[in-house]
């Protein structure tokens, strides 16, 4: 029975070719597109499960009221983590993560004999870090890798680049960044096999070493300092919202005084690590995580191109149920059932599913790289290691096949076999409306994905050449994050090239976060009620080189450290009058005493941070020896990059020795803070198009075939005089009329979903009526070249050839 139905099957799609290649190749790439979407979002959400213990480990968290302004932070005071320990018994282990670019240390100079590079991901651990979290050790003992002080454990890839062929265990390395330099012993090396974590890192250094960890070890605030990553185990059993519940006691008894006194309120909780890579709320992130909202919309669109390409299998069986018609009442005649039939049609719908299925697995193998360069992810296929994959297969295969054969299974075995057999079979009402209404559902779903790379487009233009306050053309950004080098005398000689308008260095750069602040307050205010405001240190040309505009006041001279340029939100949150700002007196509390600064200028407001945020509070003080100045920034006028480099790598090689050539532009730097923007961008280009060939493929058939029923129609038509395009008109006129359906039916679904995408952003562009417009044009535009070429194909044959038979 089941050969029978197989070789019925493969007959019926041998002899239907064109039928058989639309489905096969729409099912192929919704498959493709789909099981790349599933690939991508589990990986995403397999963050942190191959923990051993991944259920019981947790990272204790901040929110806080301080200065008027609620913030939720990844991290914590140095001494809670500790304290958790000792007071709870349900907490067996914690373990701290530092990451010293908060104290300006971004990148760390290796060295090893002649070798030396900068090394970005550098991180410092407590000795109980791989007692907590899981690593693939290639060399050396994870329970003693961290124990003494000045240990380091290197990634692999980081010790081939520093050692080459020679053993790296045991050897000592030299490691130069702003907090000092100081010599390291090599004592294990891991690898990423396990998986993927949120504690992303090429460098692991023990906590017990130099200036960096004398000062996380001696910081003993317990309300501010909330620098440090904090991680539990809780014993097995432990009820994580009944430990949660003891906290805030647990924080006032030891920081009840201290929270007093600068006048915060704050909260500790405990996050899942399971969570962190995929929740978005907390500032100070070790890592970027991944908008959970994002992901969400990568398995609509996986789901929506999966349906369509279901689409075109009902839509297709249906329209040529004519041709099986006979074929069923001859099987009902002999004796088959109804569920006879309807498995034989299920059959062959799983058939066409799993062929398109293995089409799409050496596509997917081919399009890999590309697919990863889209989404900007690491995607690897196992498919002999990860049974996963395999069920991902299996579930597509079914759900495809039964999705996609249903309708047409139940409507071809519903036939009446007197009927069909005497040849009285027309296509039912039913069915008719409901190719009408799928082939709505596709082109809804296609304009709906149009007219979101219109807004996303529209949204991404509108940043890049929106006025952010500041020049970030001819910007080139250089740091040194090592000790030693003279980048006063370095500025200086650089400003004497001709190519050079200004050079400045400062301890933060345009376009990124900025992570420090200050309670800011005027005479007579304290601490208590101090205004909180981003800070940026810098020399005297920061404000030139930038392109900063003043509102009044002047810009730094010689002599003024310690004098500070304010924007003008902060002067509006002051109640200062820009004109008569200049010379006013602020104040915030330091570690021991009462900080001045005193404003000699005021700027517009300029976006130091993404578009997604307000302006906020800035200040910029002038302190020139500064040993974390250490971004430097060269205002450029000119467009040979090339010649100018050769320049300054010739300046720094006199000036900066030993010391790696690395540069970038700032408006590359501005254009990072929206990666997430331009991979969906990217993904939805990518997928759209997808989408709309796979619902094009489906046009492609139904026009051949009502091209096919209407042949005698047309030819009586030429008869009588109808014209080439008159003929053209007719036939396209039905399928204009869908897509003018769903072009009515997408423009509200679409408004409402850009609406709430652009609501991420405090700086947006406004919702058009020509942006929805467009889409309908470009859908109708897409539909016409679909169907033109069986329209006029038909509208050109000679009439005497398809009414010959009559």
């Amino acid at each position: 029975m089941i050969q029978n139905y197989f070789r019925t099957a493969l007959r019926f799609l041998l002899k239907n070719k064109t039928f058989s290649f639309i489905n096969i190749i729409g099912l192929a790439m919704g498959t493709l597109c789909c099981l790349y979407i599933l690939l991508y979002v589990e990986e995403q959400y397999s963050y942190d499960k191959h923990e051993d213990h991944a259920g019981d480990i947790y990272r204790v968290i901040t929110t806080m009221k301080l200065l008027g302004d609620h913030h939720q932070m990844a991290t914590v005071s140095p001494p809670i983590a500790a304290g958790l320990k000792r007071e709870f018994p349900e907490v067996q282990q914690y373990t701290r993560v530092f990451n010293p670019s908060i104290f300006g240390a971004d990148q760390h100079l290796l060295k090893y004999k002649d070798r030396s590079f900068y090394e970005k991901e550098a991180l410092f651990v407590d000795s109980t870090f791989f007692e907590l979290f899981t690593y693939h050790f290639l060399r050396g003992n994870p329970s003693l890798a961290m124990a003494e002080p000045y240990s380091i454990v290197l990634t692999a890839a980081t010790a081939d680049k520093l050692f080459g062929r020679e053993d790296p265990m045991g050897k000592i390395i030299r490691i130069n960044n702003k907090a000092g330099e100081e010599d390291l012993k090599v004592t294990g090396i891991i690898d990423e096999v396990l998986g993927r974590s949120h504690i992303k890192a090429n460098v692991f250094i023990t906590m017990n070493s130099g200036l960096i960890g004398r000062i996380v070890n001696r910081t003993d605030t317990w309300a501010g300092s909330n620098f440090i990553y904090s991680y539990v185990k809780l014993r097995s059993g432990t009820n994580p919202q009944g430990l949660e519940k003891k906290l805030p006691p647990f924080l006032n008894r030891y920081g009840q005084q201290q929270l007093k006194a600068i006048g915060m309120e704050k909260q500790l909780h405990l996050q899942p690590i399971r969570t962190i890579h995929t929740t978005m709320d907390y500032e100070v992130e070790l890592n970027k995580p991944i908008s959970p909202s994002f992901l969400s919309i990568l398995l609509l669109i996986a789901l929506l191109i999966q349906v369509i390409a279901c689409i075109n299998f009902m839509n297709l069986s249906t329209a040529r149920a004519s041709q099986r018609a006979k074929e069923v009442g001859v099987r009902k005649v002999i004796g088959a059932g109804r569920s006879d039939l309807i498995r034989q049609f299920l059959g062959e719908s799983l058939l066409l599913s799993l062929v398109g299925v293995l089409l799409a697995l050496p596509l997917l193998v081919f399009l890999l790289p590309y697919l990863n360069q889209v989404t900007r992810a690491d995607i690897q296929l196992s498919f002999f290691r990860d049974y996963r994959l395999w069920l991902v297969l299996l579930a597509l295969v079914s759900c495809t096949g039964l999705l996609a054969g249903s309708y047409p299974a139940f409507y071809l075995s519903a036939f009446q076999a007197i009927n069909v057999i005497k040849g009285n079979f027309t296509s039912r009402v039913s069915a008719v409306g409901l190719r009408r209404s799928l082939v709505v559902f596709q082109f809804t779903l296609s304009i709906i994905l149009i007219s979101g790379i219109v807004s996303i487009y529209s949204q991404l233009n509108y940043i890049k050449n929106k006025d952010l306050g500041f020049e970030k053309g001819q910007k080139l950004i250089f740091n040194i994050y090592t000790d030693g080098v003279n980048t006063s005398r370095l500025l200086a000689d650089l400003r004497l090239l001709p190519e050079v308008k200004g050079a400045t260095k400062s301890n933060s750069q345009l376009g990124k976060p900025i992570l420090s602040d200050r309670g800011i307050y005027l005479a007579g205010g304290n601490a208590a009620n101090a205004l909180d405001a981003n800070i940026m240190l810098s020399d005297k040309y920061f404000a030139q080189a930038a392109g900063l505009r003043f509102l009044s006041g002047r810009d730094f001279h010689d002599f003024d450290s310690g004098k500070v340029i304010i924007n003008e939100t902060l002067a509006q949150k002051l109640r200062l009058n820009p004109a008569t700002a200049q010379g006013t007196k602020l104040y915030s509390r330091g570690d021991d005493s009462v900080l001045t600064y005193e404003v000699v200028g005021i700027v517009k407001d300029f976006h130091f941070s993404s578009l997604h945020e307000t302006v906020k509070p800035y200040m910029l003080i002038c302190d020139p020896n500064s040993p974390s100045l250490c971004t430097l920034m060269i205002n450029c006028n000119t467009g040979n990059y090339k010649d100018l480099l050769t320049k300054i790598a010739s300046v720094w090689q006199k000036e900066a020795p030993g010391v790696p050539f690395e540069y970038s532009f700032l408006d590359k730097e501005v254009q990072k803070q929206y990666e997430t923007e331009i991979t969906l961008s990217n993904i939805i280009n990518c997928f759209t198009g997808m989408a709309i060939l796979i619902s094009c493929l489906g046009l492609f058939g139904l026009a051949a075939f009502s091209a096919e029923q209407r042949s005698k129609e047309i030819g009586v038509r030429k008869v009588l005089g109808a014209s080439v395009s008159g003929i053209v008109q007719l036939l396209s006129a039905d399928f204009l009329k869908l897509v003018g359906v769903a072009l009515l039916i997408s423009i509200p679904i679409s408004w409402w979903a850009m609406h709430k995408w652009l609501q991420g952003f405090a700086y947006r562009v406004d919702l058009h009526w020509w942006m929805f417009a467009l889409s309908g044009l470009l859908a109708i535009v897409i539909a016409l070249l679909t169907v033109s070429f069986h329209t006029i194909k038909a509208a050109t044959v000679n009439p005497v050839k398809s009414l010959r038979t009559e």
